[in-house]
Parts: C-alpha cells; structure tokens; sequence
C-alpha cells in the first residue's frame, strides 16, 4: 500500500467521512451554546458542560455515548458486551436515569437555600404557586397539539417551573427520548429570564405598582429555620410520596445548613459535591442531544412550548402579586410575583431591576427570595404531582 492509498484509507475511515449532515448541525447548535455560556455569560454553570456534552455526542465515531451492553437501549444491546464496554459519558449518565445527579443538585441548592424571607413573609408561598401557572398551561398545549403522549407532556410542562434539575428529574423518568431537548430548553430559558421575564411584568403593572416599596422583613428565629425543612418534608411527603426524593434530598441539604452543627456537610453540599455533580450531569445530558432526535418536529415544539410556559409562569405570578397589592391596600409590589419561578436567585434579582429602574430607592430584593424559593418547593411538588398522575 503506498502513501497516497494509506491516506486515502486514513480519510475514509476519520470522523470528517462519516460526518451527517444532523451531526453537522449540532455542533453548530453546541457552538451557538459556547457563545451563550462564555461571551454572553448566561448560566455558564451549566450551558457550558451541556454545550460540551452535545459536541462530544455529535463527533461521528467517538462512541462516548454507545450503549452495546443495553443498559439503557436493549435495541443497541450486542452480543457478548459487558457494562464497561458502554461508552464512557453513556456510565455517567446512568446517574441521570437513576436520578441521582438531579436529587443530589438538589441537596446543593437546599444547602444555599434560606427559607428566611419565605417565613418572615409566609403569603410569599402563594405567589410561588401560582408562579407554577405556565406548567399546566403547557401541559394542555402539548396534549391540544396531539403529537405528545400525556408523559411527554407533562415532561415538557414542567419546564415552565424554571427548575433545571427538576425538568430532568420527572424527563428522566416519563420520557427519557426527550431528555436532551427537554434540558436544553429549561436551561436556555433560565439563563434567559433577564430577556423574558421584564417585557412582560412591564405590561402586565403600572408604574404607581412597581414604584412600591415594601415593609423591612421581621427577623427569623433559629428555630423556625430549623423546624420548617423538617416540617414541609412531613407534610409534603405524607401528602404526595412521589415528591419524596426532590423534596426529601432538598430540605436535608437546607437542614444542613440550618442545623449549625453540620457546617462541613454543608459546606460540601454547597460546593465540592454540587460542582462535581453539575459538571457530570451538564455533559451527560448535552450528550443525549444528538441529531436523528434533536432534528425533529417534536423538538421545536418544545422550544416554542417551553417559552409559553415560561412565560404564563411569569404571568400567573405578577397578577396574583397585583391581587396581592389590591388586598394589601398596595403594601406588595407586584414585580416580586414573578420570581415566583424557582430559578434562583435570577428571577429575585430580575424582580430587584425592574423595582429599581421605577423607585430608585426599592429595594425588592429580599422581598423577592420569598417567593424564589417557593417556586422550588412549588416545582418540585409539581413534578411529584405529574409523575403521580402519568409515571408507568
């Protein structure tokens, strides 16, 4: 064989040659998500890692997510192939089916999370339910268009909780061929809160209602603090067992931080743990975004559903903020409604921008954490509602 056939056989047996035009395309979509994550610096935690997973799928011949053991696909399963013969981000994932990394997110963010604004201000957990509106909007948007089952709907619905780690959490267990596109769209629209949300709390509140300043919060005692993780997981669990592994997992990080007694565990829940996790779950769910299933009709519905229910979340949190101020004889700004979302603390800080940009003097945002964090809760018990009503 001599050098030009060797070369000739080199380019033929090379990723450039088994190129599809579908792999093509999504590394260009994993392009457009680097530029996000680093130019535009929109949830770089995450678009980063997802960015980079879809990249390394999308390679024709790497087999970073081959699966011949059939661990997840018995239709990929060959003969004689063992579980270490799976490509390697395929291992990794098995902790996003199994629900692990999603629960142990969970963990983190409950450790960074204090409920104080919530229990100075308890009517804050009304303004996080109804901050939920957009996944049951979603949810009859997807079952009108007759292209999802009630699984599939109700896995895209929950994008409109803003909640990363939750839209994987119920994806993963309803509809696991969407996982990929499902993630991608919960994870742009979070980092594009600062763009969806504002136009909308501007149309749906007056200048008067956005200039209100709000009363100073009352101190938190210790032991509210401690007794509230312990109490919502109770009733909430006893309420809704499906709940119980999101929930669950969320308050004892929340517990940990709380406590006063575990500050090492909490101090890993909050970043060695988190940062270990986030990284494995970005790349493994950015993996599961290759061409022949992200290139579908299905999958720009979900985009262009995951926007209504981001943007009926929003909705439904500032009018119940604007019943709020009625009530209240305009004590409550409406904005602080829609961070009724559970992305935290971005949609407590959007609430905090636009109250500034009315009323220099506002100062929203604490007033807004209320609300934040009883979207998670909200979320999560949304979740556990739907998979109550469609898991298999």
């Amino acid at each position: 064989m001599n050098f030009i056939e060797v070369l000739k056989e080199m380019a033929l047996s090379s990723g450039f040659a088994a190129m599809t035009l579908q792999q093509g395309i999504m590394l260009v979509v994993s392009f457009v998500l680097f530029y996000f994550a680093i130019v535009k610096k929109y949830e770089p935690l995450l678009l980063l890692p997802i960015a980079f997973g879809m990249m390394l799928a999308n390679l024709p011949l790497a087999g970073l997510m081959a699966d011949p053991a059939g661990l997840m696909d018995a239709t990929q399963k060959v003969a004689g192939a063992h579980w270490y013969d799976d490509g390697v981000l395929r291992l990794i994932y098995a902790g996003v089916k199994s629900s692990i990394f999603p629960c142990l997110i969970f963990m983190g963010v409950g450790a960074m999370t204090d409920f104080g604004p919530l229990l100075a201000n308890p009517s804050s957990l009304l303004l996080g339910a109804a901050a939920q509106l957009g996944i049951y909007c979603a949810f009859f948007v997807c079952m009108i268009t007759g292209v999802f089952t009630p699984q599939e709907a109700a896995s895209i619905a929950i994008i409109g909780g803003a909640d990363g780690p939750t839209a994987i959490f119920l994806t993963g267990r309803l509809a696991p061929d969407l996982l990929g596109p499902i993630a991608v769209a919960a994870y742009s629209y979070m980092a594009l809160i600062p763009l969806i949300q504002p136009p909308i709390m501007r149309a749906l509140t007056t200048k008067k209602e956005r200039e209100v300043r709000m009363d100073q919060l009352r101190k938190v005692s210790k032991a509210e603090k401690i007794i509230f993780p312990i109490a919502v997981t109770v009733m909430c669990v006893l309420l809704l067992p499906s709940v119980a592994p999101l929930l669950g997992m969320f308050m004892l990080g929340n517990l940990f931080r709380e406590s006063g007694v575990t500050e090492r565990l909490s101090d890993t829940a909050q970043n060695a743990l988190t940062n270990i996790v986030t990284i494995m779950l970005g790349v493994t769910v950015g993996a599961t975004a290759n061409g022949e299933v992200f290139l579908q009709l299905k999958t720009l519905l979900i985009v262009g559903i995951g926007l209504v229910a981001f943007a009926f979340s929003t909705v439904g949190g500032v009018l119940f903020g604007k019943l709020m101020y009625l009530v209240t004889g305009g004590r409550v700004n409406p904005l602080i409604g829609s961070a009724g979302v559970s992305a935290v603390p971005m949609a407590a800080r959007v609430s905090q921008v636009e109250g500034r940009k009315a009323n220099p003097t506002n100062f929203l945002l604490m007033h807004a954490m209320g609300p934040n964090v009883a979207g998670v809760i909200g979320s999560a018990v949304a979740a556990g509602f739907l998979l109550l009503m469609f898991g298999k």
